[in-house]
């Protein structure tokens, strides 16, 4: 199977014065005092009032004063909560299970990672045989005294012996690329800085890998904030420097371009997949590199440019010689897999071997000379296995409604992995015989919880337009639809990213505490392919925010909770979806938990990757998107005198892909016009970024806080006894 790990750029802020005091909700707060500058910008004829522009410099010793006392006052205002202890040791013991990752083999050796129970960071581990204790390849445990060292995308040799890895700190896009022998652990001197949205790739001699880097950012720029443009593919020898790694492929004239290599299994080709930001197209070009690494040249005259016309998303599955298996949405917006002869690449020669169906086709592998096609089937997971004609083989069989992940391997190999989760479902890892199509439970964690307590379900609900949407619904079985439940509503709907089910001992613990745990499959996701993405972005974006409302009245209408029993969730650009919501709703919902949340979207593309963020947005350039994205800006549709619901802003200071300051600026303005008694808080992880690599401990105490937080202000029980909360006694539901 083509081993190449395409990373989405994913991909996922006047005061002066002191808000309201809270009346019924606890001592009042009083905020610190924002300062209000003179800023207005004009875009495309659409006058903007930035008052607290200078919350972007994350730098600058106000902004870090800014930090302390906003922490200062959310902090009081949490630990004050009698529950939130309690909900801690709760999240602290379920936690603590043994958590063990899908193996995989390389060369005579099987990897995997494990995590005993509350280590920060989970281990990775190597072994000649799954029957015996593996040994320790690399622990980021013991690399920080924090944890906020995770180890990153990695790729191991073919023949087993060597990996390179990255590793990123405090929670940073940014990472390092390390090299260690399996065998001895080893660390090697090789070390290759400034990468960012493109792990390594092994050749098949093991020699060299390629990767994706940037320029390292000029003295006196703050890495954390700075646009990342103009992407260059490397190929790096073991041994040199970086500064002697051989430039493969850039595109000068292009800024915006984006470059993920990786190398066929049989070794042959270099895969080059050409992205623009984090527009589901791509261009694929090819290197053959059977006979060494070429260099880039102006006449770019070393790469294929097998399709250039960023028509539509292909991906490489496998090769057998010049006959490339591809999958792409070329023509069939919920993907089909088709071979190219890359020696009569035209389309009237292409062959369809599994074509478009109902449902979603995610991805594809090859494994015991067969594909691999994995589905999406109303937001949950169908494995298919087709001969390498396309003729259908059979059908893998899961335990209930649920995500299946894994499958991996090369073409030869009859053995293989996955995992089975959902919501009620711990991740159980499953040992494949693709000769005979029988699953064996291979490692089965031991939680404390009992999957047959609680209820999943499915149903479908209208949303403005009529469209039909699809959501999960999970909580304790026997529940009363009587609209008095604790409900969380989370949702993303963006950037062709689909939400499938899956276990969450955080949300475990939601659902013990009484609460209804709902997901809404929203349009701008991928759970319906292309047209379902296109449905939910640029010009469609409302439909989204639509869609969440929609998911809102209904959970109210069918009588799972009320407006104060109702929480809405999200982050990165579910934290946008919660913003926007919360602005344009805010007589829905009981509380509101937008994190590492887009708030800003005059100017989100003047940081990191923001930019990349455009083909869902709308460009920048376009007066009429402009027009568009500032109707619905969580920012910029704040109200003075609006009663807002209980919201808990959560950010991190390391956050490179959202900057913080959406954050910061979000919560200044909404703590300027909350017009209602409810708090208006914002919580700032410190050595924390986007959440990818986020230890742990860090993990518990935040979800600690976000549970007790809702309990407080969405009037569950106020003590914790045995952490079941129910509703008070007195606590009667009203007419909706």
């Amino acid at each position: 199977m083509f081993r190449f790990t395409r990373v989405v750029i994913a991909s996922i802020l006047m005061a002066g014065l002191a808000a309201p005091a809270l009346a019924d909700k606890g001592p009042s707060i009083a905020y610190p005092k924002t300062k209000v500058v003179d800023q207005t910008d004009e875009y495309h004829g659409i006058k903007v009032a930035d008052p607290y522009r200078w919350l972007e410099d994350l730098d600058s010793a106000e902004t870090a004063e800014w930090v302390k006392s906003q922490n200062d006052v959310t902090f009081a205002y949490l630990k004050s909560i009698p529950a939130r202890d309690k909900i801690a040791k709760r999240l602290t013991k379920l936690w603590d299970y043994e958590k063990f990752g899908m193996p995989g083999r390389e060369g005579n050796r099987y990897f995997y990672s494990r995590n005993s129970g509350l280590q920060n960071q989970s281990v990775l581990y190597w072994t000649d045989s799954l029957s015996d204790d593996g040994r320790i390849l690399i622990d980021p445990n013991t690399l920080s005294a924090d944890g906020t060292v995770a180890l990153g995308a990695s790729d191991i040799s073919d023949d087993g012996e060597k990996i390179a890895y990255c590793l990123n700190s405090a929670g940073s896009d940014w990472a390092d690329i390390h090299v260690r022998e399996v065998a001895s652990g080893k660390e090697l001197p090789d070390v290759i800085k400034w990468v960012k949205f493109g792990g390594p790739s092994w050749t098949k001699d093991g020699k060299g890998f390629f990767y994706s880097a940037f320029d390292e950012p000029k003295a006196g720029t703050n890495a954390m904030e700075a646009a990342n443009y103009f992407q260059k593919l490397y190929y790096h020898r073991l041994g040199e420097p970086q500064s002697k790694d051989t430039l493969v492929y850039h595109s000068p004239e292009h800024k915006d371009w984006g470059f993920g290599g990786g190398v066929t299994d049989d070794g042959r080709y270099l895969i080059i997949s050409v992205s623009q930001g984090t527009e589901r197209k791509n261009r694929l070009y090819f290197q053959d590199i059977s006979m060494g690494v070429q260099p880039y040249k102006d006449d770019q005259s070393t790469v294929v440019k097998l399709f250039d016309d960023f028509d539509a998303q292909y991906s490489v599955v496998d090769n057998d010689g010049t006959t490339f298996w591809i999958h792409t949405d070329k023509d069939a917006p919920r993907g089909k897999l088709i071979a190219v002869d890359i020696a009569r690449p035209a389309k009237e020669n292409w062959r369809e071997l599994i074509p478009q169906s109902t449902d979603t086709l995610q991805g594809v592998g090859t494994l015991n000379n067969m594909f691999v096609a994995s589905y999406l089937h109303d937001a949950y997971t169908q494995v298919k296995i087709f001969d390498l004609t396309g003729k259908p083989v059979r059908e893998v069989k899961f335990p209930g409604i649920g995500t299946a992940g894994g499958f991996g391997g090369k073409r030869h190999e009859t053995e293989t992995f996955y995992a089975f989760t959902s919501f009620n479902v711990p991740p159980t890892i499953y040992r494949y015989d693709m000769k005979t199509g029988n699953s064996t439970v291979f490692r089965q964690p031991k939680v404390d919880i009992k999957p047959e307590d609680f209820e999943v379900r499915q149903v479908f609900y209208p949303s403005k337009d009529g469209t039909k949407i699809p959501m999960f619904l999970a909580h304790k079985k026997g529940i009363a639809l009587d609209g008095n439940n604790p409900t969380l509503l989370y949702g993303y709907g963006g950037f062709n990213i689909s939400l499938t089910p899956s276990f969450s001992v955080s949300n475990a613990v939601w659902m013990e505490m009484g609460g209804v745990y709902a997901v809404a499959n929203l349009r701008g996701g991928g759970e319906y392919g292309k047209a379902w993405h296109d449905a939910g972005r640029l010009k469609n974006k409302q439909n989204v925010f639509d869609d969440f409302i929609g998911a809102a009245e209904w959970l109210i209408s069918n009588k799972y909770t009320r407006k104060e029993k109702l929480a809405i969730f999200g982050g990165s650009n579910g934290g946008l979806l919660v913003g926007a919501c919360m602005t344009q709703r805010p007589d829905l919902f009981g509380a509101a938990l937008p994190v590492v949340g887009v708030m800003d979207m005059m100017r989100f593309d003047k940081f990191t990757i923001g930019w990349a963020w455009q083909s869902d947005y709308g460009k920048s350039d376009d007066p009429e998107m402009m027009k568009i994205r500032h109707s619905y800006s969580p920012l910029h549709n704040l109200k003075k005198g609006t009663a807002y619901p209980a919201t808990l802003i959560t950010t991190g200071d390391h956050d490179d892909r959202v900057v913080p300051s959406h954050s910061f600026k979000f919560a200044a303005q909404l703590q300027a016009d909350q017009g209602g008694p409810a708090p208006c808080l914002i919580r700032i992880e410190t050595r924390a970024g986007h959440g990818a690599g986020k230890p742990t401990a860090k993990i518990i105490e935040e979800t600690a806080d976000r549970w007790a937080f809702l309990v407080k202000n969405l009037n569950m029980a106020d003590d914790v006894p045995s952490i079941s909360i129910e509703a008070k006694k007195d606590d009667k539901p009203t007419t909706n």
